[in-house]
């Protein structure tokens, strides 16, 4: 049985007599401890030294990915259904954000703008019932509290299908307050934002003139250069004995998902720039926190594209969502796809550290360990770079009583 957090989120707001278990891409099923043999050596492309924007020759803290064809998804021992098989695919040159979107550029869009995000808003039946079985009653408006949800972790082994025991959903956790009301990002703002939705992640794109990659671009760049590589810096979990990741499995002591009282808790995000870069420049492909990327999810799209056959060009996904393994949800509920993993990743309950890794996660959730990156076309750059010129002429020009 799969379980989801986003589904905690939608049984609290429903009520306790519905039960919809489901935990977006965590795979219920246990992942076995015992590692397959040895892969062989990650086939390395021929990488350039990472281009990295510097504001002029490129956008500011973006990382240009030079594109091209690769395999896409994977047929490791620990992949799971929904990442297999493997299938040739192609994208195009474009530029990404070397980290995740952080607290500190998240707060100034919303100064800017005055944005609130979902978590901040009272939850919307209508956004709500396509993710609940057909005839589910709307909730009273008590049970309608804006919120997100939360990881709070156990002092004790427990059944990993009892999944609101680790996760609860609270209102008043948002961006500024990713715990619940008793916390904030005091001294974090290189941290990724989260608490996010999709939908947060597409208006503060608006707003900085970029889009989300989509699954292709995004697992492309986080190979930085090694084709079908378990991790997106080689085949060693800890290459030296050093942490490349934040994740669960060698930062934590405890099993999943115990937590330490004494350690401060519940865990959480760590600085962008932390862990050592890809080959491409990038921070972060995996662990930290998920990343919203713009495609719709669908379990069986690989293996749909593989039937299809060829090389796909520039994907841009589905043109619809499905997802049979989140039970109590229908099939067809709208999600779009996360990847990355983040800290709560381990490898006996969620190996998704791994660039093929995927999940479907309802578009409007807002959870702790999801956030997202950005990505920018160099036709775009180059027509804001001449924005961007023409304003400062304007400028000048009324500076001199023109």
């Amino acid at each position: 049985m799969t379980v989801r957090p986003d589904s905690v989120r939608r049984k609290l707001l429903w009520g306790a007599a519905l039960l919809v278990p489901a935990l977006a891409g965590f795979a219920g099923v246990k992942w076995l401890s015992s590692r397959p043999a040895a892969a062989p050596a990650a086939k390395v492309a021929a990488v350039p030294k990472a281009v990295l924007g510097d504001g002029v020759t490129g956008p500011k803290d973006m990382a240009w990915i030079p594109g091209g064809e690769f395999l896409m998804g994977s047929d490791s021992k620990l992949a799971q259904a929904n990442e297999k098989p493997t299938h040739p695919a192609r994208v195009a040159g474009f530029w990404m954000d070397q980290h995740h979107v952080t607290n500190a550029e998240f707060r100034k869009f919303v100064q800017a703008t005055g944005y609130v995000t979902t978590a901040e808003s009272v939850p919307d039946w209508e956004t709500i019932k396509v993710q609940v079985p057909p005839g589910t009653p709307k909730p009273p408006a008590s049970q309608l509290i804006a919120g997100g949800m939360v990881f709070i972790g156990t002092r004790e082994a427990v059944d990993y299908r009892d999944y609101y025991r680790w996760w609860a959903y609270k209102p008043g956790a948002s961006w500024q307050h990713p715990n619940g009301p008793g916390s904030n990002i005091d001294g974090r703002d290189d941290h990724p934002v989260v608490q996010v939705s999709y939908a947060d992640a597409l208006a503060f794109a608006k707003w900085a003139g970029k889009r989300l990659p989509t699954e292709a671009e995004w697992e492309f760049a986080a190979r930085g250069g090694m084709e079908q590589a378990t991790y997106v810096w080689g085949e060693e979990f800890a290459p030296g004995k050093e942490q490349m990741a934040n994740v669960w499995q060698g930062q934590q002591m405890a099993k999943f998902p115990i937590v330490s009282a004494k350690a401060g808790g519940a865990l959480g995000t760590s600085a962008a720039g932390t862990f050592p870069a890809n080959g491409y420049g990038l921070f972060d492909m995996t662990g930290n926190a998920w990343q919203w990327v713009s495609d719709w999810y669908r379990a069986d799209q690989f293996v749909r594209v593989a039937k299809a056959g060829g090389v796909q060009v520039d994907p841009r996904g589905p043109s619809d969502s499905f997802d049979p393994d989140d039970a109590g949800v229908p099939v067809n509920a709208p999600k779009r796809v996360t990847r990355g993993g983040s800290f709560l990743c381990n490898e006996d309950f969620c190996l998704s550290y791994r660039p093929s890794a995927r999940r479907g996660t309802d578009p409007y959730t807002s959870m702790s360990h999801l956030g997202f990156r950005l990505a920018m076309d160099q036709k775009d750059w180059e027509a804001s770079k001449k924005a961007a010129a023409k304003t400062a002429d304007q400028a000048q020009v009324l500076a001199r009583g023109g």
